[in-house]
């Protein structure tokens, strides 16, 4: 139904733009929620406007109790229509009996009870190929499974999304990480346990939900998880730190390298030596002093010069 969807993608950029003003009352977020419980909606509708998630980023910023309320409940409602595994073979049947009931309709409820069994069928094939995981008797082995799993069912916070994403289980996904590890390194001493760490802090790390999302949803397969840096696990914002600490630490060397003015007039306070060079750079604004780096050629010692 394309005037659906369209009506249920316009009403989500309204909330969208609501919750990016951050405003404490929100408009008239209550009737847009009112306008979206009165819309027929469907899986399809809701996967393709992704209003699911834009209704739960306002319930989590909204105030206001009647908006929180009724958020909560067209969230509740939409849950309902994701496919549930254990009612295919009973909706199979209903179609089955309808069918009979009905002759005009056959060929409707025929596609229906196909489309149903390809489903199930496919979902059957998925659940089958995915890697089982030996079981482990150790329990140095079956504690690091345990801090991934709880690391991994660490909130996604703003990011979390209604029924938009598939989600994996964390502890099969845990289980699998543990592994691709011990299998790594055939036992568990200090370079198993390190890793298994690193995994661990960056996958529970409330600043980087997008890891962990990414992981969940199979994006990251728990092969790659395994074996990454902890700069490529960082976050974009911890990335970005990096990146400026490595210009900074740089351009220090580059002037420690370079020659700059000798003075006598500079005392070093680590070694008390009068035997010095400085560079000026000009670090801030254009109607700022120039910043003053000095570079002790006696030990090395380097300091800003105020």
């Amino acid at each position: 139904m394309p005037g659906t969807e369209e009506e249920v993608i316009r009403i989500g950029k309204q909330l969208e733009k609501m919750v990016s003003k951050n405003a404490s009352d929100l408009g008239n977020a209550f009737d847009l929620l009112k306008s979206l419980k009165e819309l027929p909606m469907t899986l399809e509708v809701l996967q393709v406007s992704r209003i699911g998630m834009s209704v739960n980023s306002l319930r989590k910023q909204s105030s206001n109790e009647e908006v929180i309320s009724l958020a909560k409940s067209l969230i509740k409602s939409w849950k309902k229509l994701l496919p549930a595994p254990s009612s295919s073979k009973s909706s199979n049947k209903d179609n089955q009996d309808s069918s009979r009931d009905s002759p005009t309709d056959l060929s409707q409820d025929g596609n229906s009870i196909n489309s149903n069994n390809d489903n199930s069928s496919s979902s059957q094939s998925k659940s089958s190929s995915k890697f089982q995981v030996p079981k482990t008797n150790d329990a140095v082995r079956e504690k690091c499974r345990e801090m991934l799993t709880n690391a991994l069912k660490t909130p996604l916070g703003d990011i979390e999304s209604v029924g938009t994403e598939e989600l994996g289980e964390p502890e099969e996904i845990a289980a699998t990480i543990e592994d691709c590890i011990f299998t790594e390194f055939t036992n568990t001493e200090a370079k198993y346990k390190t890793r298994v760490r690193s995994r661990v802090a960056n996958l529970k790390d409330v600043r980087n939900p997008i890891l962990r999302q990414q992981v969940l949803c199979g994006s990251i397969p728990p092969e790659k998880i395994a074996n990454m840096t902890a700069e490529e696990m960082a976050s974009d914002r911890l990335k970005e730190l990096r990146r400026e600490l490595t210009k900074e630490a740089i351009r220090e060397a580059q002037m420690s390298t370079t020659g700059g003015t000798k003075t006598s007039l500079l005392k070093c306070g680590k070694c008390k030596k009068r035997n010095c060079t400085y560079n000026q750079v000009q670090t801030r604004s254009a109607d700022e002093p120039m910043t003053t780096f000095v570079f002790c050629n006696e030990c090395g010692n380097r300091w800003k010069f105020c």
